[in-house]
């Protein structure tokens, strides 16, 4: 058994900019929950939120720099 992931390199980069335009609509949702959260004093809603919006960042900057987009040298800073 190998530990070296098989990868098919068959996404289309249409399939690389959906996922973009989905991650940060998620993200922006979010974003939005979690002020919405803020405004009822809902700390656990708040975290949750934060977290998941966060998390989304960094999908949102590796599928852009996937995509070569400029001003994205290292989705790792």
């Amino acid at each position: 058994m190998s530990s070296t992931p098989h990868r098919t390199y068959e996404r289309t980069w249409e399939e690389i900019e959906n996922m973009l335009d989905q991650a940060t609509e998620k993200m922006h949702q979010w974003k939005e929950w979690y002020e919405m959260c803020k405004s009822e004093k809902d700390k656990d809603g708040m975290k949750e939120a934060a977290r998941n919006h966060k998390a989304l960042e960094g999908v949102v900057k590796t599928l852009k720099w996937t995509l070569g987009e400029v001003g994205i040298d290292d989705p790792l800073n």
